[in-house]
């Protein structure tokens, strides 16, 4: 059995946190497509940059292990194009 690696990411778009038991071998696109999808955001990933501590994290084919993340920590995800205010 592998070790899983628990972790919460906020979703922008819905700001919906979700909490999720990952093995440590899942990849950092495959957390944000999961997260898009459960929180029904229908758009392509690639729109979409993965946060942690105010950095992105740039190579998503990393695995959680090897993105240096921590048990628990929160990321986010955001889209990559700044939005207008209205």
């Amino acid at each position: 059995m592998s070790p899983t690696f628990p972790l919460r990411v906020m979703v922008q778009d819905v700001w919906d946190e979700i909490a999720f038991d990952l093995p440590v071998a899942t990849t950092l696109a495959e957390l944000k497509r999961r997260a898009l999808e459960l929180t029904r955001v229908r758009h392509d990933p690639a729109g979409y940059m993965l946060k942690f501590r105010g950095a992105e994290l740039m190579d998503e084919s990393r695995s959680l292990g090897e993105a240096g993340l921590v048990a628990n920590g929160a990321l986010i995800v955001l889209p990559r194009r700044r939005r207008p205010i209205r």
